[in-house]
């Protein structure tokens, strides 16, 4: 490729841009148009994805996507992330308007300032710092580089990055590493990355019985018990204590319900949810079949029918320590004077399909007010990410 003429990106001005779109999710409202903007600018081949279908929360929904890339060589250095953000919440607790991008006292406000429009900006920029840097040498990247952006990750994550992973390993697209711009800092600006996520199963459960007066019990089939006998096995049993890097896998027990507003009335009914988070210890496919086993034997035990349906929505995965990490570590403690722990914690994140596609970590801002009112970011430390993201471009071309 060759070099051209960039402008410097400002990495708090594209944040203010990126926040002024509401990009509820699944909306998208020009998000994806900000971004693609200013990666053109900067000699990105850019390119929409555009998938649509079931959303899984009872409607149909269009999700954009970008895949930017600028090169040919190897390697190809990605990063991922997304523009859609969780809803505001209500709006009159904030003391900023969400969608206005107000800074005061250097402190930049609104939804997405830190998960994630704040990463993507910084990431940007300092793509720009490296190109200008490049053209001012009279030379140019040596490797490529892309961004994967997804509309869908906020939501249920069903046509967003999964789908356009899919594609491009259909089209044989290398990818060698990839960075996600999570906000994975805990407590100070780089001091964790994460390296792996554990897996997520939902599984959803009805127990059938037969409606009828509390006091004629003969005469019905009463579910709530059972319900409680299938979710009591289920909760005193030890998944495992864990795998190495992870901590032990949970079950969580997260509704029970009988839908029933009468004192005299038996239900014909129980419902329940559980949510179960899963290091490598185990599959969703194994917890699948564990979960189906003890319903069945609740079932024979009790006479009732029991139906459960699942959801897998990520396995757990992890990247193991080696060149690509150090060189992110390395990068971080040479800019920030901190070295990050590499951990495993937290909920899921679309790392879980990249990792399909290459070794994948996240590294982002400090995530203490994401999804939060008033969630913000000091322009300091947004201007200090784009430093880090730099140095870790320039430490892994240099090292893969």
């Amino acid at each position: 490729m060759s070099a051209a003429s960039h402008s410097v990106i400002d990495p708090v001005e594209l944040t203010r841009d990126l926040i002024r779109i509401p990009s509820v999710t699944p909306a998208d409202e020009g998000a994806m148009d900000v971004l693609e903007r200013a990666l053109t600018g900067l000699g990105f081949t850019c390119r929409r994805m555009v998938f649509e279908g079931p959303t899984g929360v009872g409607h149909d929904a269009r999700i954009e996507n970008l895949y930017a890339r600028r090169g040919t060589a190897s390697p190809n250095l990605c990063f991922a992330g997304h523009t859609d953000v969780v809803p505001t919440g209500d709006v009159a607790a904030w003391t900023a308007a969400p969608f206005e991008g107000e800074t005061r006292d250097g402190i930049l406000y609104g939804r997405g300032a830190v998960d994630m429009k704040g990463g993507i900006a910084a990431w940007v920029a300092a793509v720009s710092r490296i190109l200008a840097h490049y053209v001012e040498e009279g030379g140019d990247v040596p490797g490529s580089l892309s961004f994967l952006i997804t509309g869908d990750e906020e939501g249920p994550a069903l046509h967003g990055t999964k789908r356009v992973v899919e594609a491009l390993a259909a089209e044989g697209e290398v990818i060698d590493a990839c960075v996600v711009g999570e906000p994975s800092s805990a407590h100070h600006l780089g001091d964790m990355i994460k390296v792996g996520r554990r897996g997520s199963l939902n599984t959803w459960i009805t127990v059938h019985g037969k409606q009828g007066h509390v006091a004629y019990p003969d005469r019905a089939a009463n579910p709530a018990p059972v319900v409680a006998k299938l979710l009591a096995r289920l909760d005193a049993h030890v998944l495992d204590t864990g795998y190495p890097e992870f901590p032990p896998s949970n079950l969580e027990i997260t509704t029970i319900d009988v839908g029933n507003p009468a004192t005299n009335i038996i239900p014909a009914e129980a419902k329940a949810r559980l949510n179960i988070r899963f290091n490598p210890t185990h599959t969703g496919d194994g917890l699948i079949d564990w979960l189906n086993r003890e319903a069945g034997l609740v079932q024979a035990e009790t006479g009732l029918r029991i139906e459960l349906e699942h959801m897998c929505s990520g396995e757990a995965f992890l990247t193991e320590p080696g060149v690509f990490v150090t060189a992110v570590q390395d990068a971080v403690e040479a800019t920030l004077g901190r070295r990050p722990e590499a951990s495993t914690t937290g909920g899921t994140s679309d790392a879980r399909f990249i990792r399909a596609l290459c070794p994948v970590l996240e590294l982002g801002l400090v995530g203490q007010t994401m999804h939060q009112v008033d969630e913000r970011v000091p322009e300091a430390e947004l201007r200090d990410l784009a430093d880090a993201y730099q140095a870790v471009i320039t430490t892994v071309f240099e090292r893969l």
